[in-house]
C-alpha cells in the first residue's frame, strides 16, 4: 500500500520561526451564533479549530452545557471524546427546558498543541417545546374592517413591571405579517415576519430577548399587522385569502424577575385595536401611508386609547406552531442615486445603479395632503422612458400622503419591490439625491463565497449571480421579485442550489424550505410547481421541478455535511421517486405535464429547424434516473442498505428503458439538442462505451451554433460540467466567454446587474422580449457559477468527506485567463485557491482549514517542474493523473510554482 505522506514532512519545508497560534472559535448551535428560540430537543454543536501551523487536526473534544445558576452541576458534560468531529455534534444530556437559556463551551485537543484549547462561552435559548407552554390567545382587531383597502391593524397593550427584571423573552407570530414595538422601540431588525411557510401545517414564531426594552413601571406593547402572504394577493389572477380571511396576532412575553418570580403578559381580551397610517399594503401592489392618520404616541405607555376598539379573542390551531431556524429578512446594502433625470415623456426618474430588491426610503417636506407616488422599474425602454409592462398585474407603487410641517421620512412596512429605477409623481420641492436611499433586503444569510478573475465581464457575471440570489432569497427561494409572481418555484431553486451554497450559507434557509416541500407534497408523492403551494393540487409533478425533493437535500448534504437534512427529507425523496415509478410503464416515464427545458434557445423566425426543442419525456426519464440515484446515495449515507439495493435495481431498469426508447443503435439520441446530450451524459444514462461519442456530438452541436449554448433551465446547470468531464474544457470556456446572444455575457454587455430570466430579455436593438414573462432578476441561469467555482478555480468537496471535510482542489486553467481565485468560508474555516499564469510559470496558492484534508491537483506535466515554498515536490509521494501532479495535504497555506517545460 502506498504510503501517504503529508507535504510538510516530505518536502523539508522552510522552518517557521514565528510562534504558532491555535484557537477554538466560531461556536454555532444549529448553524447559528447564540440562537434564541430552538425547539430541537437535541441541538447540534459546531466549532472551528484555527491554527497558523500546517497539518493541524483535532484529536478529541469535550463539550460542557450549563446554566447561570450558582452551585448547579453542568446540564451535560460529554467527557473527553476521541474524535475529529467538530461539526454537528449532537447534544446528549438531560432534557432541555422550554424557554431556558443555556451556555456552553468546548475544549479541544489537537495533534500539535501539548495542552487542550478552551473556547469562549457561547449560548442558546430554547423555544416553547410544548403547545401547553403557550398561555397567549389569538386576537384579531375588534372593529369592522374595510374589506377593500384592509388598512393595517394596530394592536396595543399596557402593563406594569414593578420589580427588577432578570430576563424577558417575547414569542410572536401572526396570521399575516407583524411589526412589534415595546415602549416605542422596534423589537427586532427582522422584516416580513413570521416568514412564509405552508401555514396550514407549519407556522413559524419568532423569539426575542427584550430584557433591555422593558422599564420598571409602566410599559406598552404595540404591534402592527399586514396582509402578507397569508391573506394578501399572492399567485396569479388576483388570488387572495389563500390561507384565510382573518388577520391575527399571537404574542407572549415571559418575564423573570430577579427575586425568582415569573410573570406572563399575553395577547388576550385586554388588548385594544385600531388603524393608523398604513391604509393599504400588498406585496405585489405596494403600500399607501397617510401620515395624517398617525396616532402619535400609540406605541408608548400613557397613550389614551379610550377611543380604540376591544380586540376579538379567537381560536386557531396551536399544533402547527414551530420555531424559526432560517435567517430573517433584514435591511442590507444601501444605494444612493447615481442619476436623477427626466425621460422623453417628462417622467421624473431616479436611477440607483443596481437592480435590487427592497424599497426606497425618502425624506420630504411639504404641506398636509401632498401625495407622492413612487413607482418601480427594473429597466428603461429603448426610447428612454419608464417601463413597467413586464410587472404584469403588479402595481408596485408606494403612495405617501404628507402630514405637513416638519421633514417627514417615509418607507413601506409590508411590501417590497424589485427595481433599479423609481418614478416620482407629486414630490414637492427639488429632488435631491441626499433625500433618497434604496435599501436592499434579503434573508440574513452569511456571505461565504468569493470569486474573481482577470476578466472584468466574468467578474461582473459573478456580481450578477450574487445579486440575483440576494434579490430572490427572501425567506423562500423565489423565481423573481418584481412582478405578480414572486413564488417559490421548485425548478429554479434546484438548478441554482449548488451555486447558492457557495455564495452564502443556505443550510438553514434550504432546510426550512424543504420542510415545506414535504408539507405540500401530495399523498401520491407528487411535488408542486411552487412551494409554499398557492397554485393548487393540479400544479404538480413536472420533471426537473419536482426533483427539488431529491436534488436540494443531496446538495445541502454535500455542501455542509448536514446528515440531518437527509434524515428529515428521506421520506419525501422516497415518495417522489415512488410517484415517478407509479407513473411509469415498463420503467419508462412518458406521461403527464412537464415544463421541459424551460426557455431554451428558439429563433424568432426558425426557418431551418434551429430551435433547440428537447423531447420532454426524454428529459423526464433522465431526471427520474437522477432522483433515483440521489435516493440511493441518501440511503447509503443513512445506512438503509435494503433500500439502496432495491433502488439500484430500479435505476438499472430506468436506464435500460431510456436506451431502448431514446438511443439509436449508433449512439445518437432521438433529440439531438445540447440539453438532451448534457442530461444523458451528466446522469450516466448511456453505456460507458457510448459516452465519449455522445460528448463528441455535443461538442459538434455547440460548434454548429457558432459556439453558443442553446440550453434552457434544465440543461444549462450541467452543460460546462459535462464538457469538462469529457475533455472539452476549451469549449466550456468558449461558452463562458461568448458575448453574443445566447450567452451568459450577453446580458452583462447589455448592462445587466443581475441574472435575467431570458437569454435575450433585452434584444440587441433595445426592444424587449415578451412582457408576459421577462424578468430581469431571475437567478436560474446563474447556475454557471457552480462551474466557475468548482471547475475553473477548482474548489470542491468529496462525497466521502462532505462539507469540505475532505477537500478536492482541481483547477482547470484556460480561456485566456491570466488568473482566477475563489474562497469559501466552510464550517471548518476559510478554504481558498488561486492560480496565476505568466510567460514561464504558473502560480497556485492554496489555503486549507484546520481539521480537514485536501487532495490537490497541480496542473503540471511532472512533479519535477513544481516547487512549494521554494522546495521541490519531486520527493513527495505524488501521483500523476491526466496532466496533474496529485498530492494530499493537511491544513495550512501552500504556495506552488509550476515551471513550464
Amino acid at each position: 500500500m502506498r504510503k501517504i505522506a503529508c507535504l510538510v514532512i516530505s518536502m523539508q519545508l522552510l522552518v517557521i520561526t514565528a510562534i504558532a497560534q491555535s484557537a477554538v472559535q466560531n461556536l454555532l448551535v444549529e448553524n447559528s451564533h447564540n440562537p434564541i428560540g430552538l425547539d430541537i430537543t437535541m441541538p447540534r454543536f459546531s466549532w472551528q479549530l484555527v491554527s497558523d501551523k500546517r497539518n493541524v487536526a483535532q484529536t478529541a473534544y469535550e463539550i460542557q452545557v450549563f446554566t447561570d445558576q450558582k452551585g448547579k452541576a453542568p446540564v451535560w458534560r460529554s467527557g473527553k471524546i476521541m474524535s475529529a468531529q467538530s461539526v454537528f455534534v449532537p447534544y446528549a444530556g438531560t432534557a432541555l427546558q422550554s424557554g431556558k437559556k443555556y451556555k456552553w463551551q468546548v475544549q479541544v485537543w489537537d495533534n500539535v498543541n501539548k495542552t487542550a484549547l478552551q473556547s469562549d462561552t457561547a449560548s442558546f435559548q430554547m423555544a416553547l417545546l410544548q403547545a401547553s407552554d403557550w398561555k397567549a390567545k389569538w386576537i384579531e382587531p375588534g372593529y369592522k374592517e374595510d374589506s377593500v383597502m384592509r388598512p393595517s391593524p394596530l394592536l396595543r397593550k399596557e402593563f406594569s413591571a414593578n420589580k427588577k427584571i432578570a430576563s424577558a423573552t417575547a414569542y410572536i407570530t401572526a396570521h399575516g405579517l407583524y411589526e412589534g414595538q415595546i415602549n416605542g422601540r422596534r423589537i427586532s431588525d427582522a422584516y416580513f415576519t413570521p416568514g412564509w411557510t405552508s401555514y396550514s401545517k407549519r407556522l413559524q414564531y419568532q423569539v426575542y430577548d427584550v430584557t433591555n426594552m422593558i422599564s420598571k413601571g409602566n410599559n406598552a406593547i404595540a404591534v402592527s399587522l399586514g396582509n402578507g402572504w397569508y391573506r394578501g394577493v399572492i399567485g396569479f389572477s388576483n388570488n387572495h385569502d389563500v390561507y384565510g380571511k382573518d388577520i391575527a396576532l399571537l404574542f407572549q412575553l415571559d418575564i423573570l424577575y430577579t427575586d425568582g418570580t415569573n410573570e406572563t403578559i399575553m395577547s388576550d381580551g385586554s388588548w385594544k385595536s385600531s388603524t393608523g397610517t398604513i391604509r393599504y399594503a400588498e406585496i405585489y401592489n405596494g403600500e399607501t401611508i397617510d401620515a395624517r392618520e398617525d396616532k402619535k404616541g400609540w406605541a408608548m405607555p400613557g397613550y389614551d386609547d379610550a377611543g380604540w376598539n376591544a380586540v376579538k379573542v379567537t381560536t386557531h390551531p396551536m399544533n402547527v406552531l414551530i420555531a424559526t431556524y432560517n435567517e430573517p429578512i433584514k435591511k442590507k446594502e444601501i444605494f444612493k442615486p447615481v442619476r436623477i433625470f427626466k425621460t422623453p415623456k417628462g417622467e421624473q426618474v431616479i436611477d440607483f445603479g443596481q437592480n435590487l430588491v427592497g424599497w426606497v426610503t425618502l425624506k420630504v417636506k411639504g404641506n398636509a395632503g401632498d401625495k407622492i407616488v413612487v413607482s418601480h422599474s427594473e429597466v428603461m425602454d429603448k426610447t428612454g422612458n419608464f417601463y413597467t409592462t413586464n410587472l404584469r398585474a403588479a402595481k408596485a407603487q408606494d403612495t405617501y400622503i404628507l402630514k405637513g410641517g416638519e421633514e417627514e421620512i417615509f418607507e413601506p412596512h409590508f411590501t417590497w419591490h424589485g427595481f433599479q429605477f423609481i418614478k416620482l409623481e407629486g414630490y414637492p420641492g427639488e429632488i435631491k439625491a441626499e433625500n433618497f436611499t434604496a435599501v436592499a433586503m434579503y434573508s440574513d444569510m452569511a456571505p461565504t463565497g468569493g470569486f474573481s478573475s482577470s476578466n472584468a465581464l466574468v467578474n461582473q457575471l459573478q456580481h450578477n449571480i450574487q445579486w440575483g440570489q440576494k434579490g430572490n432569497f427572501l425567506d423562500v427561494p423565489t423565481d423573481c421579485p418584481q412582478r405578480d409572481e414572486r413564488l417559490g418555484w421548485t425548478g429554479d431553486a434546484q438548478v441554482f442550489s449548488r451555486t447558492a451554497a457557495f455564495n452564502m450559507n443556505v443550510n438553514n434557509f434550504f432546510s426550512k424550505w424543504l420542510r415545506d416541500v414535504e408539507a405540500d407534497q401530495l399523498t401520491n408523492g407528487s411535488v408542486p410547481f411552487v412551494v409554499p403551494n398557492v397554485l393548487g393540487t393540479g400544479a404538480v409533478g413536472s420533471t426537473g421541478w419536482a426533483d427539488v425533493a431529491t436534488i436540494i437535500p443531496w446538495n445541502v448534504y454535500l455542501a455542509y455535511g448536514d446528515k440531518r437534512v437527509l434524515e428529515q427529507q428521506y421520506a419525501s425523496m422516497k415518495n417522489w421517486v415512488g410517484y415517478m415509478q407509479n407513473s411509469s410503464k415498463n420503467n419508462l416515464w412518458n406521461t403527464g405535464f412537464h415544463f421541459g427545458d424551460w426557455l431554451f434557445y428558439r429563433p424568432d423566425d426558425d426557418n431551418d429547424g434551429r430551435a433547440a426543442v428537447t423531447d420532454k419525456y426524454l428529459i423526464a426519464q433522465c431526471f427520474y434516473a437522477n432522483s433515483t440515484q440521489l435516493l440511493i446515495n441518501a440511503a447509503k449515507v443513512l445506512e438503509k442498505m435494503e433500500d439502496a439495493a432495491k433502488y439500484e435495481i430500479l435505476l438499472q431498469k430506468i436506464k435500460e428503458a431510456f436506451i431502448k426508447e431514446y438511443l439509436t443503435a449508433n449512439g445518437r439520441l432521438v433529440s439531438g439538442t445540447q440539453t438532451a446530450y448534457v442530461l444523458a451524459l451528466n446522469f450516466d444514462m448511456l453505456p460507458e462505451a457510448l459516452r465519449q461519442q455522445a460528448a463528441d456530438r455535443l461538442a459538434e452541436n455547440i460548434k454548429s451554433y457558432n459556439n453558443h449554448l442553446t440550453t434552457g433551465f434544465l440543461g444549462t446547470p450541467y452543460l460546462c460540467h459535462v464538457l469538462t468531464r469529457f475533455g472539452y474544457t476549451d469549449i466550456a470556456y468558449n461558452l463562458l466567454l461568448q458575448e453574443k446572444y445566447p450567452s451568459w455575457l450577453y446580458p452583462v454587455k447589455m448592462g445587466a446587474t443581475t441574472i435575467w430570466e431570458r437569454w435575450d430579455g433585452i434584444k440587441p436593438d433595445g426592444s424587449f422580449q415578451v412582457p408576459s414573462m421577462n424578468s430581469y432578476n431571475h437567478y436560474s441561469y446563474g447556475a454557471i457559477g457552480d462551474w466557475m467555482y468548482r471547475v475553473m478555480v477548482g474548489l470542491d468537496t468529496y462525497d466521502d468527506g462532505p462539507g469540505y471535510k475532505h477537500i478536492k482542489i482541481k483547477p482547470h486553467i484556460g480561456g485566456g485567463f491570466t488568473n482566477a481565485s475563489a474562497s469559501l468560508q466552510t464550517y471548518y474555516g476559510k478554504l481558498s485557491s488561486s492560480w496565476k499564469v505568466d510567460a514561464d510559470k504558473t502560480y497556485m496558492d492554496v489555503e486549507i482549514p484546520a481539521n480537514t484534508t485536501a487532495t490537490v491537483f497541480i496542473p503540471a506535466k511532472n512533479a519535477g517542474s513544481v516547487t512549494e515554498s521554494g522546495a521541490a515536490v519531486s520527493a513527495v509521494d505524488t501521483r500523476m493523473e491526466e496532466g496533474y501532479v496529485v498530492v494530499k495535504l493537511g491544513s495550512g497555506m501552500y504556495h506552488f510554482i509550476i515551471f513550464k517545460q
